[in-house]
């Protein structure tokens, strides 16, 4: 008995031991718990009294470790920053472009002066000659493609020239912080802005691509150039705004990019102006449709997605973008561009101090529709 006394004394010792050197050692890393469970003990010099064994199961039950630390709570990020830079970027995006009308008009009308009091003949040379004729066939070219075309060409070389930098490692660092949009992310309001002009993809970038191309001639007869500027950098920012209030509602932060929140505004306000327009498909021309019906299917496939949860796309930046697009063609026109004469005589009177008020293009090119924008049926 004296033994078997000495056997138990010294085996609860050996113990209450061990659990203090478990439990000290688990406050300094929280994953030697789930190591020591699978640590195979040291044998004992008795193993043939039961009680023992028993007392040890016990003591090493009482001791057991809990599993692994739950992962951190992300907590959702507040919007109102990111709605109030919306709001000021689609501000600053049309006033900017009023001032882009005025400037242009005004170069016109002074190119016009310049070219009628320098007509000059001018002895060239044979290089000189080659090249004279190298930018006239350019020119042809460039003057043969709608202005909607050429205002497009360049959105599309700062796609691909965002496209490249993807390829580059040493900035893909600074690509995923300034190119990626994401509202858990730091950077939230610089990238609403890049991100409407990044792909990783050249599928993803050609497709969006060829759709902008495709209706950039409507929007820009609708609209004018500057007024579409505006209206597809605002369209950015608003689509990756809709982003966010999506992700934040939902729990699921995850980073996207591309120019479709954009694009699908220039294509919802080109159908929403003309429902009547036909249609097709590149690899399937014999099937056409109305415009109207390809934006009520486009809206209701995003919608669908957006509900159950497909992952492909960014189904709330489509809608978003979707519907800024026919906002903007039924009601922002009249609220937003035609109340921007007061800036662009503010503007003008900075410029030309004591001109009399005169604006270039005689008034009805600022005031009125001269841009080219949708008018009252």
């Amino acid at each position: 008995m004296a033994w078997r006394g000495c056997v138990m004394k010294w085996a609860k010792t050996e113990f209450t031991t061990s659990k203090n050197v478990t439990s000290r050692s688990s406050r300094l890393n929280p994953y030697n718990q789930q190591r020591c469970g699978f640590r195979r003990d040291a044998k004992r010099p008795d193993t043939k009294k039961d009680n023992v064994t028993q007392e040890t199961n016990t003591s090493r039950s009482k001791a057991g470790t809990p599993g692994c630390p739950p992962p951190p709570i992300v907590p959702r990020p507040t919007l109102f920053k990111p709605l109030m830079f919306t709001v000021g970027f689609t501000g600053c995006s049309f006033g900017a472009a009023a001032i882009l009308q005025y400037e242009t008009l005004k170069s016109r009308v002074q190119t016009v002066k310049d070219e009628e009091e320098s007509e000059k003949l001018l002895k060239l040379t044979d290089f000189q000659r080659q090249l004279i004729l190298l930018m006239s066939m350019v020119d042809d070219f460039w003057s043969s493609l709608t202005e909607g075309q050429r205002t497009v060409t360049g959105i599309i070389a700062v796609n691909a020239v965002v496209l490249c930098c993807w390829r580059i490692p040493s900035l893909q660092r600074s690509m995923m912080k300034y190119f990626m949009s994401n509202p858990a992310s730091k950077t939230r309001y610089i990238p609403m802005v890049l991100s409407s002009f990044s792909h990783y993809s050249i599928i993803h970038m050609m497709a969006n691509m060829y759709v902008l191309w495709t209706f950039s001639s409507g929007i820009v007869s609708l609209l004018g150039r500057e007024q579409f500027l505006a209206v597809y950098l605002s369209a950015g920012v608003i689509s990756t705004m809709g982003s966010y209030m999506y992700k934040t509602a939902t729990g699921r932060f995850y980073p996207t990019l591309g120019a479709s929140g954009a694009v699908m505004a220039v294509l919802a306000a080109v159908c929403a102006k003309v429902p009547e327009a036909k249609l097709g498909i590149i690899l399937v021309p014999m099937v056409t449709f109305t415009a109207g019906n390809a934006l009520k299917a486009l809206v209701a496939i995003d919608t669908a997605g957006l509900i159950l949860g497909w992952g492909l796309f960014d189904h709330a930046a489509h809608l978003g973008g979707a519907l800024f697009g026919v906002w903007y063609v039924a009601y922002g026109h009249k609220l937003i561009w035609k109340k921007r004469d007061p800036l662009v005589k503010m503007w003008h009177d900075m410029r030309s101090p004591g001109a009399g008020g005169s604006r270039p293009g005689g008034g009805p090119g600022i005031s009125g529709d001269g841009g080219g924008g949708p008018r009252p049926q």
